[in-house]
Protein backbone atom coordinates (compact mmCIF):
# COMPACT_ATOMS: atom_id res chain seq x y z
CA UNK A 1 0.00 0.00 0.00
CA UNK A 2 1.25 3.34 -0.92
CA UNK A 3 1.79 6.48 1.19
CA UNK A 4 -1.05 8.17 -0.23
CA UNK A 5 -3.44 5.50 0.67
CA UNK A 6 -2.13 5.04 4.03
CA UNK A 7 -2.51 8.89 4.41
CA UNK A 8 -6.65 8.59 2.69
CA UNK A 9 -7.21 5.58 5.39
CA UNK A 10 -6.07 7.16 8.39
CA UNK A 11 -8.36 10.45 7.40
CA UNK A 12 -11.82 8.24 6.63
CA UNK A 13 -13.84 8.92 9.33
CA UNK A 14 -14.87 5.34 11.31
CA UNK A 15 -19.05 5.24 12.35
CA UNK A 16 -20.12 3.26 15.39
CA UNK A 17 -20.07 0.66 17.05
CA UNK A 18 -23.24 -0.50 16.50
CA UNK A 19 -24.99 -2.99 18.28
CA UNK A 20 -26.99 -4.95 15.46
CA UNK A 21 -25.50 -3.07 11.96
CA UNK A 22 -25.68 0.67 11.13
CA UNK A 23 -29.26 -0.17 9.42
CA UNK A 24 -30.63 -1.92 12.00
CA UNK A 25 -29.74 0.15 14.49
CA UNK A 26 -30.49 3.98 12.78
CA UNK A 27 -33.98 1.91 12.04
CA UNK A 28 -34.68 1.16 15.42
CA UNK A 29 -33.56 4.03 17.45
CA UNK A 30 -33.59 7.02 14.52
CA UNK A 31 -36.62 5.40 13.06
CA UNK A 32 -39.25 4.89 15.70
CA UNK A 33 -38.18 8.70 16.52
CA UNK A 34 -38.91 9.97 13.07
CA UNK A 35 -42.30 8.02 13.14
CA UNK A 36 -43.04 9.72 16.48
CA UNK A 37 -42.35 13.22 15.54
CA UNK A 38 -43.73 12.58 12.18
CA UNK A 39 -46.98 11.93 14.05
CA UNK A 40 -46.64 14.36 16.12
CA UNK A 41 -46.79 17.02 12.95
CA UNK A 42 -49.65 14.94 11.48
CA UNK A 43 -51.87 15.45 14.64
CA UNK A 44 -51.04 18.94 14.86
CA UNK A 45 -51.51 19.57 10.72
CA UNK A 46 -54.93 17.19 10.85
CA UNK A 47 -56.42 18.38 14.50
CA UNK A 48 -55.56 15.06 16.05
CA UNK A 49 -53.41 16.50 18.87
CA UNK A 50 -56.21 18.44 19.99
CA UNK A 51 -59.21 15.79 19.69
CA UNK A 52 -57.55 13.15 21.98
CA UNK A 53 -56.37 10.15 21.48
CA UNK A 54 -58.48 8.10 19.02
CA UNK A 55 -59.48 4.68 19.11
CA UNK A 56 -56.55 3.45 16.46
CA UNK A 57 -53.98 4.76 17.80
CA UNK A 58 -54.59 3.19 21.30
CA UNK A 59 -55.33 0.23 19.14
CA UNK A 60 -51.61 1.04 17.36
CA UNK A 61 -49.51 2.42 19.86
CA UNK A 62 -51.24 1.47 23.74
CA UNK A 63 -52.40 -2.08 23.01
CA UNK A 64 -49.61 -2.88 19.53
CA UNK A 65 -46.76 -1.18 21.12
CA UNK A 66 -47.06 -0.10 24.55
CA UNK A 67 -48.61 -3.73 25.95
CA UNK A 68 -47.11 -5.29 23.73
CA UNK A 69 -43.70 -4.61 24.06
CA UNK A 70 -43.82 -5.32 27.62
CA UNK A 71 -44.94 -9.52 27.05
CA UNK A 72 -41.60 -9.59 25.08
CA UNK A 73 -39.28 -9.77 28.37
CA UNK A 74 -41.20 -13.50 28.29
CA UNK A 75 -38.52 -14.68 25.50
CA UNK A 76 -35.69 -13.70 27.73
CA UNK A 77 -37.59 -15.48 30.97
CA UNK A 78 -40.52 -17.89 31.71
CA UNK A 79 -40.63 -19.01 27.92
CA UNK A 80 -36.69 -19.96 28.48
CA UNK A 81 -36.82 -23.16 30.61
CA UNK A 82 -33.41 -23.05 31.54
CA UNK A 83 -33.29 -19.78 32.63
CA UNK A 84 -36.05 -20.47 34.64
CA UNK A 85 -34.20 -23.61 36.14
CA UNK A 86 -31.45 -21.49 37.07
CA UNK A 87 -33.12 -18.83 38.83
CA UNK A 88 -36.02 -20.41 40.52
CA UNK A 89 -36.48 -18.54 43.33
CA UNK A 90 -35.76 -15.17 41.37
CA UNK A 91 -38.98 -16.08 38.51
CA UNK A 92 -41.32 -16.83 41.29
CA UNK A 93 -40.51 -14.35 44.31
CA UNK A 94 -40.60 -11.21 41.76
CA UNK A 95 -44.50 -11.71 40.51
CA UNK A 96 -45.46 -12.74 44.25
CA UNK A 97 -43.93 -10.28 45.68
CA UNK A 98 -45.49 -7.12 42.97
CA UNK A 99 -48.68 -8.69 43.02
CA UNK A 100 -49.11 -8.20 47.05
CA UNK A 101 -47.28 -4.94 46.69
CA UNK A 102 -49.70 -3.51 44.51
CA UNK A 103 -52.41 -5.33 46.56
CA UNK A 104 -51.22 -3.43 49.53
CA UNK A 105 -51.38 -0.16 47.51
CA UNK A 106 -54.61 -1.01 46.02
CA UNK A 107 -56.07 -1.38 49.37
CA UNK A 108 -55.40 2.17 50.67
CA UNK A 109 -56.92 3.50 47.44
CA UNK A 110 -56.89 2.86 44.00
CA UNK A 111 -55.05 6.67 43.02
CA UNK A 112 -52.34 5.57 45.69
CA UNK A 113 -51.34 2.33 43.49
CA UNK A 114 -51.37 4.13 39.86
CA UNK A 115 -49.29 6.82 41.54
CA UNK A 116 -46.78 4.48 42.72
CA UNK A 117 -46.46 2.78 39.27
CA UNK A 118 -46.32 5.88 37.82
CA UNK A 119 -43.45 6.50 39.09
CA UNK A 120 -42.04 3.37 38.50
CA UNK A 121 -42.67 3.39 35.59
CA UNK A 122 -40.96 7.38 34.49
CA UNK A 123 -38.01 5.42 36.61
CA UNK A 124 -37.76 2.43 34.16
CA UNK A 125 -38.70 4.74 31.18
CA UNK A 126 -35.48 6.95 32.04
CA UNK A 127 -33.20 4.13 33.13
CA UNK A 128 -33.56 2.27 29.83
CA UNK A 129 -32.35 5.11 27.72
CA UNK A 130 -29.53 5.59 30.49
CA UNK A 131 -28.88 1.40 29.68
CA UNK A 132 -28.79 2.05 25.79
CA UNK A 133 -26.17 4.72 25.90
CA UNK A 134 -24.30 2.50 28.41
CA UNK A 135 -24.40 0.01 25.82
CA UNK A 136 -22.72 2.02 23.04
CA UNK A 137 -20.09 3.53 25.61
CA UNK A 138 -19.00 0.18 26.52
CA UNK A 139 -18.96 -0.98 23.07
CA UNK A 140 -17.07 2.03 21.94
CA UNK A 141 -14.26 0.86 24.45
CA UNK A 142 -14.92 4.55 26.22
CA UNK A 143 -14.05 3.34 29.87
CA UNK A 144 -13.47 6.90 31.38
CA UNK A 145 -15.42 8.05 34.25
CA UNK A 146 -15.67 11.41 31.97
CA UNK A 147 -17.74 9.88 29.22
CA UNK A 148 -19.94 7.69 32.26
CA UNK A 149 -20.51 10.77 34.09
CA UNK A 150 -21.46 13.27 30.69
CA UNK A 151 -23.54 10.58 29.17
CA UNK A 152 -25.41 9.60 32.30
CA UNK A 153 -25.96 13.98 32.62
CA UNK A 154 -27.15 14.30 29.51
CA UNK A 155 -29.88 11.70 29.42
CA UNK A 156 -30.75 11.87 33.02
CA UNK A 157 -31.37 15.71 32.41
CA UNK A 158 -33.23 15.45 28.92
CA UNK A 159 -35.44 13.38 30.46
CA UNK A 160 -36.25 14.93 33.81
CA UNK A 161 -36.17 18.48 32.57
CA UNK A 162 -39.25 17.79 30.72
CA UNK A 163 -40.68 15.90 33.88
CA UNK A 164 -40.30 18.71 36.36
CA UNK A 165 -41.58 21.16 33.83
CA UNK A 166 -44.57 18.77 33.93
CA UNK A 167 -44.98 18.89 37.36
CA UNK A 168 -44.77 22.41 37.28
CA UNK A 169 -48.09 22.49 35.02
CA UNK A 170 -49.85 19.60 35.73
CA UNK A 171 -53.06 21.62 36.13
CA UNK A 172 -53.02 22.77 32.81
CA UNK A 173 -51.82 19.55 31.28
CA UNK A 174 -53.94 17.60 29.10
CA UNK A 175 -52.78 14.19 29.85
CA UNK A 176 -51.21 11.97 32.07
CA UNK A 177 -48.85 8.87 32.68
CA UNK A 178 -52.38 6.65 33.95
CA UNK A 179 -54.90 8.25 34.87
CA UNK A 180 -55.49 12.11 36.01
CA UNK A 181 -53.99 13.13 39.42
CA UNK A 182 -50.73 10.21 39.17
CA UNK A 183 -48.50 12.70 39.15
CA UNK A 184 -47.89 14.63 43.00
CA UNK A 185 -48.58 18.35 42.50
CA UNK A 186 -45.42 19.56 44.47
CA UNK A 187 -46.53 22.90 44.80
CA UNK A 188 -43.99 25.56 44.10
CA UNK A 189 -41.28 23.38 44.05
CA UNK A 190 -40.97 22.04 40.35
CA UNK A 191 -41.95 25.87 39.19
CA UNK A 192 -38.75 27.15 41.31
CA UNK A 193 -36.20 24.77 40.28
CA UNK A 194 -37.81 24.32 36.72
CA UNK A 195 -35.62 27.41 35.06
CA UNK A 196 -32.13 25.47 36.30
CA UNK A 197 -33.51 23.00 35.35
CA UNK A 198 -34.04 24.37 31.66
CA UNK A 199 -30.05 25.92 31.72
CA UNK A 200 -28.77 22.61 32.62
CA UNK A 201 -30.21 20.48 30.24
CA UNK A 202 -29.04 23.09 27.55
CA UNK A 203 -25.24 22.83 29.33
CA UNK A 204 -25.06 19.18 29.52
CA UNK A 205 -26.62 18.94 25.55
CA UNK A 206 -23.62 21.54 24.44
CA UNK A 207 -21.28 19.43 26.56
CA UNK A 208 -22.38 16.24 25.14
CA UNK A 209 -21.66 17.68 21.33
CA UNK A 210 -18.55 19.37 22.24
CA UNK A 211 -17.32 15.47 23.26
CA UNK A 212 -17.95 14.05 20.23
CA UNK A 213 -16.60 16.70 18.34
CA UNK A 214 -13.78 15.97 20.38
CA UNK A 215 -13.51 12.09 19.67
CA UNK A 216 -14.30 13.29 16.38
CA UNK A 217 -10.71 15.20 15.88
CA UNK A 218 -9.23 13.14 17.97
CA UNK A 219 -9.78 9.34 16.56
CA UNK A 220 -11.89 10.17 13.73
CA UNK A 221 -14.94 8.08 14.76
CA UNK A 222 -18.34 9.54 14.75
CA UNK A 223 -19.98 7.35 17.46
CA UNK A 224 -23.19 7.27 15.53
CA UNK A 225 -25.27 5.37 17.79
CA UNK A 226 -24.83 6.70 21.04
CA UNK A 227 -25.43 10.03 19.41
CA UNK A 228 -28.75 8.98 17.64
CA UNK A 229 -30.08 7.75 20.95
CA UNK A 230 -29.00 11.11 23.14
CA UNK A 231 -30.10 13.08 20.42
CA UNK A 232 -33.81 11.55 19.93
CA UNK A 233 -34.02 11.00 23.74
CA UNK A 234 -33.78 14.88 23.97
CA UNK A 235 -36.12 15.59 21.23
CA UNK A 236 -38.64 13.07 22.41
CA UNK A 237 -39.01 13.94 25.42
CA UNK A 238 -39.05 17.80 25.10
CA UNK A 239 -41.86 17.44 21.95
CA UNK A 240 -43.90 15.09 23.90
CA UNK A 241 -43.66 17.33 27.43
CA UNK A 242 -42.56 20.49 26.99
CA UNK A 243 -42.92 21.62 23.14
CA UNK A 244 -46.88 20.20 23.24
CA UNK A 245 -49.64 19.75 25.63
CA UNK A 246 -51.91 16.63 23.90
CA UNK A 247 -52.63 13.23 25.05
CA UNK A 248 -51.97 12.27 21.07
CA UNK A 249 -48.44 13.71 21.22
CA UNK A 250 -47.37 12.67 24.07
CA UNK A 251 -48.30 9.08 23.88
CA UNK A 252 -46.93 8.49 20.16
CA UNK A 253 -43.47 10.20 21.70
CA UNK A 254 -43.63 8.20 25.34
CA UNK A 255 -44.49 4.99 23.92
CA UNK A 256 -42.94 4.35 20.47
CA UNK A 257 -39.52 5.11 21.25
CA UNK A 258 -39.52 3.59 24.55
CA UNK A 259 -41.33 0.05 23.10
CA UNK A 260 -40.22 -0.44 19.48
CA UNK A 261 -35.86 -0.19 20.69
CA UNK A 262 -36.99 -3.43 23.51
CA UNK A 263 -38.93 -5.50 21.52
CA UNK A 264 -36.23 -5.10 18.63
CA UNK A 265 -33.55 -6.27 21.15
CA UNK A 266 -35.82 -9.13 22.64
CA UNK A 267 -35.87 -10.07 19.14
CA UNK A 268 -32.27 -9.96 18.63
CA UNK A 269 -32.32 -12.31 21.80
CA UNK A 270 -34.68 -14.81 21.08
CA UNK A 271 -32.82 -15.19 17.81
CA UNK A 272 -29.28 -16.01 19.08
CA UNK A 273 -30.30 -17.80 22.03
CA UNK A 274 -32.40 -19.96 19.68
CA UNK A 275 -29.05 -20.74 17.91
CA UNK A 276 -28.44 -22.25 21.41
CA UNK A 277 -31.35 -24.34 22.83
CA UNK A 278 -33.55 -24.21 20.10
CA UNK A 279 -36.12 -26.59 21.34
CA UNK A 280 -36.85 -24.32 24.06
CA UNK A 281 -40.70 -22.89 23.47
CA UNK A 282 -39.64 -19.25 23.04
CA UNK A 283 -36.73 -20.50 20.84
CA UNK A 284 -39.61 -22.19 18.53
CA UNK A 285 -41.56 -19.21 18.14
CA UNK A 286 -38.84 -17.14 16.92
CA UNK A 287 -37.76 -19.87 14.70
CA UNK A 288 -41.63 -19.16 13.16
CA UNK A 289 -39.87 -15.68 12.01
CA UNK A 290 -40.17 -12.49 13.50
CA UNK A 291 -44.06 -11.97 12.03
CA UNK A 292 -44.87 -15.00 14.53
CA UNK A 293 -42.44 -13.33 17.38
CA UNK A 294 -44.63 -10.06 16.98
CA UNK A 295 -47.60 -11.97 16.52
CA UNK A 296 -47.55 -13.43 19.75
CA UNK A 297 -46.81 -10.17 21.30
CA UNK A 298 -49.80 -8.74 20.01
CA UNK A 299 -52.22 -11.41 20.94
CA UNK A 300 -50.68 -12.05 24.77
CA UNK A 301 -51.44 -7.51 24.50
CA UNK A 302 -55.28 -8.35 23.13
CA UNK A 303 -55.81 -10.95 25.57
CA UNK A 304 -54.62 -8.52 28.48
CA UNK A 305 -56.58 -5.40 27.29
CA UNK A 306 -59.68 -7.58 26.98
CA UNK A 307 -59.28 -8.92 30.73
CA UNK A 308 -58.74 -4.72 31.75
CA UNK A 309 -62.40 -3.74 29.71
CA UNK A 310 -64.42 -6.30 30.25
CA UNK A 311 -63.62 -6.33 34.10
CA UNK A 312 -62.26 -2.95 34.85
CA UNK A 313 -62.66 -0.46 32.20
CA UNK A 314 -65.95 -0.98 30.25
CA UNK A 315 -64.58 1.73 27.64
CA UNK A 316 -64.52 -0.42 24.26
CA UNK A 317 -67.77 -2.65 23.59
CA UNK A 318 -66.96 -1.83 20.15
CA UNK A 319 -63.43 -4.11 20.36
CA UNK A 320 -64.07 -6.33 23.57
CA UNK A 321 -68.01 -6.83 23.93
CA UNK A 322 -70.26 -5.58 26.72
CA UNK A 323 -69.39 -6.19 30.06
CA UNK A 324 -71.91 -5.49 32.92
CA UNK A 325 -69.41 -6.80 35.17
CA UNK A 326 -69.13 -4.44 38.31
CA UNK A 327 -66.82 -5.02 40.90
CA UNK A 328 -65.81 -3.37 44.39
CA UNK A 329 -63.28 -2.36 46.16
CA UNK A 330 -61.93 -5.39 47.57
CA UNK A 331 -61.89 -7.11 44.29
CA UNK A 332 -60.53 -4.31 42.20
CA UNK A 333 -57.41 -4.71 44.71
CA UNK A 334 -57.17 -7.90 43.54
CA UNK A 335 -57.88 -8.13 40.14
CA UNK A 336 -56.13 -4.46 39.10
CA UNK A 337 -52.86 -5.56 40.65
CA UNK A 338 -53.52 -8.94 38.60
CA UNK A 339 -53.80 -7.35 35.54
CA UNK A 340 -50.87 -5.24 36.14
CA UNK A 341 -48.66 -8.35 37.00
CA UNK A 342 -46.93 -8.39 33.54
CA UNK A 343 -45.82 -4.39 33.55
CA UNK A 344 -44.79 -4.59 36.97
CA UNK A 345 -42.59 -7.73 36.90
CA UNK A 346 -41.66 -6.46 33.58
CA UNK A 347 -40.04 -3.40 35.83
CA UNK A 348 -38.40 -5.03 38.08
CA UNK A 349 -37.23 -7.95 35.75
CA UNK A 350 -35.93 -5.83 33.48
CA UNK A 351 -33.49 -3.71 35.91
CA UNK A 352 -32.21 -7.08 36.59
CA UNK A 353 -31.81 -8.99 33.33
CA UNK A 354 -29.30 -6.60 31.39
CA UNK A 355 -26.45 -5.28 33.22
CA UNK A 356 -25.96 -8.12 36.15
CA UNK A 357 -22.68 -9.60 36.18
CA UNK A 358 -24.10 -12.71 36.54
CA UNK A 359 -26.18 -12.30 33.12
CA UNK A 360 -23.38 -10.25 30.86
CA UNK A 361 -21.60 -13.41 30.08
CA UNK A 362 -24.54 -15.05 28.70
CA UNK A 363 -23.61 -15.58 25.03
CA UNK A 364 -26.86 -14.83 23.38
CA UNK A 365 -27.23 -11.54 25.68
CA UNK A 366 -23.73 -10.53 24.52
CA UNK A 367 -24.44 -11.26 20.94
CA UNK A 368 -27.44 -9.31 21.41
CA UNK A 369 -26.09 -6.38 22.48
CA UNK A 370 -23.30 -6.51 19.80
CA UNK A 371 -20.67 -7.74 22.46
CA UNK A 372 -18.05 -10.11 21.01
CA UNK A 373 -18.86 -13.81 22.52
CA UNK A 374 -16.44 -14.79 25.21
CA UNK A 375 -15.34 -11.54 25.87
CA UNK A 376 -16.69 -9.94 29.11
CA UNK A 377 -18.04 -6.06 29.08
CA UNK A 378 -17.43 -4.05 32.22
Amino acid sequence: MGAGAVTRASHRLSFGPWMWGARADLAVFGGSALLALGLVAYGHETGLSQAGLPDWGWVAFVLGVDVAHVWSTLFRTYLDGEEVRRHRVRYLLVPALCFAAGVALHLVSSLTFWRVLAYVALFHFVRQQVGWVAIYRVRAGLRGRVDKILDEAVVYVSTLYPVVHWHAHLSETSFAWFIQGDFVDTGGFAAAVVGPMRHLWVFCLVAFAARQIHLLVTTRTVHLGRIVVVATTAAIWYVGIVATNSDFDFTVTNVVVHGVPYVALLWFYARERRTEAPRLLGSQVAGWGAGAFVGVLLLLAFAEELAWDRLVYHERAWLFGFSEVELGHIALSIVVPLLSLPQTTHYVLDGMLWRRRDTRGLPAQRAALGFPVGEQNG
